[in-house]
């Protein structure tokens, strides 16, 4: 699959990784994550919720240093541009990518763990 709905963004003081949940595909992975946990309703701050969740789990060191600025249509996390944040960008978006990729993973998290994540 091709993955034109997630981009990293590199800006004078920033590097952020911009996912853009209204992209087909990726609207169609919400509405099944949302049928499978009702409090899933997957717009940006749920994506923001899902990826905090996943990555205190699976990669806490991508979390370190980064912000988040999620809006109903797009999740963005950003970090302060240095190379060593460069690194955490790229390894989050291949997460991202292989989550979307796998999405059946995404599924067995909403359903198995859901409970654990804070919605919005």
């Amino acid at each position: 699959m091709e993955h034109n709905h997630v981009a990293i963004i590199e800006m004078d003081e920033n590097i952020s990784i911009n996912f853009y949940v209204e992209h087909k595909e990726i609207l169609a992975i919400g509405e099944k994550m949302n049928e499978i946990n009702e409090d899933a309703y997957m717009n940006g701050y749920n994506w923001e919720a899902f990826f905090n969740y996943y990555l205190a789990k699976n990669a806490p060191d991508v979390l370190e240093g980064m912000g988040s600025d999620p809006e109903a249509g797009m999740y963005s996390a950003y970090y302060k541009r240095t190379p060593e944040n460069k690194l955490k960008a790229e390894k989050f978006m291949e997460m991202i990518c292989s989550l979307v990729d796998n999405e059946e993973e995404l599924y067995r998290i909403v359903k198995e763990e859901g409970d654990e994540i804070e919605w919005d």
